[in-house]
C-alpha cells in the first residue's frame, strides 16, 4: 500500500478541505468556451493546470509522441502505465513548492492555470462500452427483500459472481448535463395491458465507475491478480434509473430502457495511484470464490466516503439523503473486471464499468431513492419542507466522494443532473 508523504506541498493556495490536493491530480478535457478547443488538464485546488501547455513548453514530455493536446485523453491512457506514472511524477513536482519552472514564471501561468469555474467540463474519455454491475450486498438485499420472498432476496447466483449486465455506452453524460425525464413502457395494474406515459418513478442510483487503461484480445480472459493493471482511474456514477419502467421490462432479459437514457459521470478521473494509500479490504466473501476470483491481495478495495443531496427547484438549501463508502462493496472492481472478460470478451480502453448501487447497513446509507423511501413507503422529507419518495422534474442530485488520511484528501468533486420534463409525444401525426 502506498504511503502519503506530507512532506509534499503545492505553491498554489489549496484550501484544506479541496478534493484536489497535489496529491490528487485528476485528469479531465476542458475547454474556455462550448465550441472552444478541448484538451487535458489536471484539478489543483480550484484551478485547471492545462497540460498541453506544458507539453508544448517541453515541461511534459512523454515516450510515443504528444497526448494532451486532444479532446479525450484515450490516447494517454493507451500510452501505458510507464507513462501515466512519469505523467504524475513531473505534474507533482512543477506544482510542488520545491520547484521554482512554473512557480516562478508567471508568464507560463497566465497561459497554464485556469479557475475552474471559467472553464467548461467534457467527457474525459471517448467510452467504447459501458457495463453495471450489481456488486453492493446490502442494495441486492433491499431490492430482492422489497420485490421477492424476503427469505429468498439474494438469488443463488448473487454470492458466486459479480453480476452485471451491459449498458449503453451512447448516454454515458458528463456533470452538469440535464437529463429528460424518460417515457416508456408502464404496467400500473397487474391485470390490465401496460400504458405509454412518462416515468413516475425517477431514481438515481449512487455508483462508481472505474475506467479500463489497458484492452485485451479477445478471447484471452484477464487473471484477476493482473486485473489491477488493466485500471486506470475512477469517477462518480449516477446511473439513472426508470423504476417502472424496468419493473415492466426486466423479466426475462434484465434492465433495458429503464438504464439506457442516462448514465452521468463527474468530469474528473482520479487515478488508482492516488487512490492506493486509502486501499483497504472488500467483506468477507462467503462462499469462498471460485479459483479464477480468488484476489492474493486482502486490500481490494478503497475508503471512499459518498453522499448524495437532493436540491429542488428554487429550494435554498440541498438535503443530503445519504451518505455511504465504497468499502461496503462485495465485489471488487478486480473481480468485476476478470469475470467480465473470463468467456473472453474484449474491453477496450476507456471503456466504463460501473459498480453498481452502493449501499450501507444503515438506511441512510442506501445509496438509490427506492430504498431511502423503502419503494415509496416512507416518503423523505426534505429541508425545504417538501417530501419525496422518487425524483420529480426540477429536481437537482448532487453526489461527492472522497477518500481522506492524515490530513490528506483525495476527492472526485461532485456530479450534478438536473432533471427536466418528459417530452411531449402526439402519435396521431
Amino acid at each position: 500500500m502506498s504511503t502519503i508523504d506530507k512532506n509534499l506541498t503545492s505553491f498554489i493556495n489549496i484550501a484544506n478541505d479541496s478534493d484536489f490536493s497535489i496529491h490528487n491530480l485528476p485528469y479531465g478535457i476542458f475547454s474556455e468556451t462550448e465550441d472552444g478547443k478541448r484538451r487535458a488538464g489536471v484539478a489543483i485546488g480550484d484551478q485547471v493546470l492545462d497540460l498541453s501547455v506544458l507539453e508544448t513548453e517541453g515541461l511534459l514530455s512523454l515516450a510515443g509522441g504528444s497526448y494532451f493536446d486532444k479532446p479525450t485523453l484515450n490516447a494517454f491512457i493507451d500510452s501505458g502505465r510507464d507513462n501515466w506514472t512519469q505523467a504524475r511524477q513531473t505534474i507533482q513536482l512543477l506544482l510542488s513548492t520545491d520547484s521554482d519552472a512554473l512557480r516562478d514564471n508567471q508568464d507560463l501561468q497566465e497561459k497554464a492555470l485556469f479557475k475552474q469555474t471559467d472553464v467548461i467540463m467534457h467527457l474525459p474519455v471517448q467510452v467504447p462500452g459501458f457495463t453495471d454491475f450489481y456488486s453492493s450486498k446490502e442494495h441486492a438485499t433491499n431490492v430482492g427483500t422489497m420485490f421477492r420472498d424476503p427469505s429468498n432476496a439474494l438469488l443463488p447466483n448473487w454470492t458466486e459472481m459479480p453480476v452485471g449486465y451491459n449498458g449503453r455506452a451512447s448516454t454515458v453524460i458528463v456533470s452538469g448535463t440535464d437529463v429528460v425525464r424518460p417515457s416508456g413502457q408502464l404496467k400500473p395494474n397487474a391485470h390490465d395491458r401496460p400504458i405509454f406515459s412518462a416515468c413516475k418513478r425517477l431514481d438515481f442510483e449512487l455508483e462508481t465507475a472505474f475506467v479500463v487503461g489497458k484492452g485485451n484480445t479477445i478471447g484471452q480472459p484477464i487473471a484477476v491478480d493482473k486485473a489491477s493493471d488493466h485500471i486506470f482511474g475512477m469517477v462518480l456514477l449516477n446511473d439513472w434509473s426508470a423504476r417502472d419502467i424496468q419493473k415492466w421490462e426486466y423479466v426475462p432479459l434484465g434492465p433495458f430502457n429503464a438504464k439506457t437514457f442516462a448514465s452521468e459521470v463527474s468530469p474528473w478521473i482520479v487515478t488508482m495511484d492516488a487512490l492506493a494509500p486509502f486501499k483497504t479490504s472488500c467483506p468477507t466473501q462467503e462462499p469462498k470464490p471460485l479459483a479464477y476470483l480468488n484476489e492474493k491481495d486482502i486490500n481490494n478495495s478503497f475508503d471512499i466516503n459518498l453522499s448524495v443531496e437532493l436540491l429542488p427547484e428554487n429550494a435554498e438549501s440541498a438535503t443530503v439523503v445519504c451518505e455511504t463508502n465504497f468499502k461496503y462493496m462485495y465485489w471488487s472492481m478486480a473481480q468485476q473486471l476478470t469475470h467480465h472478460t473470463i468467456t473472453g470478451c474484449k474491453v477496450e480502453v476507456g471503456d466504463m464499468m460501473g459498480s453498481g448501487t452502493i449501499s450501507g447497513a444503515a438506511p441512510d446509507s442506501y445509496g438509490s431513492m427506492l430504498e431511502i423511501a423503502w419503494n415509496a413507503t416512507k416518503p423523505v422529507t426534505l429541508s425545504s419542507g417538501e417530501t419525496r419518495s422518487f425524483i420529480e422534474d426540477g429536481d437537482t442530485v448532487i453526489m461527492k466522494g472522497y477518500s481522506e488520511k492524515d490530513g490528506i484528501r483525495v476527492g472526485f468533486g461532485e456530479v450534478r443532473g438536473k432533471v427536466l420534463p418528459a417530452l411531449s409525444f402526439d402519435f396521431d401525426k
